[in-house]
């Protein structure tokens, strides 16, 4: 049985290696295209320019900068995503705390089910 994520090309932004490739590991598993990853806002600005991008998976916190910027230019696009953080959703900006977030940890599952259901119409 495939997944609805089979194929699918997901934007990596995260600036902790060690979680990166933990979720690139995760996102393969899934049957996804893995872009990325970028530890920094203009690498993802840029990889978004350069690339077709299904879905994406943004930590908040990249090293001192926001990823709001990213989810900008995501949604300008129509492109879903969804925020990975440690931080309480209540910290984030009003503008933000609509989108989805995966609370770090999480598990694989909770990974699927989260993108899977920004792909749904």
């Amino acid at each position: 049985m495939s997944s609805p994520l089979s194929g699918r090309t997901v934007l990596v932004v995260e600036d902790e290696m060690l979680v990166a490739w933990l979720l690139e590991d995760m996102l393969v598993d899934l049957g996804c295209v893995v872009i990325g990853p970028a530890a920094k806002v203009n690498h993802a600005l840029m990889m978004i320019q350069a690339n077709a991008i299904d879905i994406a998976v943004l930590d908040v916190n990249l090293n001192g900068e926001t990823s709001y910027p990213i989810a900008d230019a995501l949604a300008a696009r129509g492109v879903p995503f969804a925020f990975v953080t440690g931080y309480d959703k209540d910290r984030m900006p009003d503008g933000y705390r609509a989108f989805s977030v995966l609370q770090k940890p999480f598990h694989r599952a909770e990974l699927s089910a989260t993108l899977t259901r920004l792909l749904l119409p």
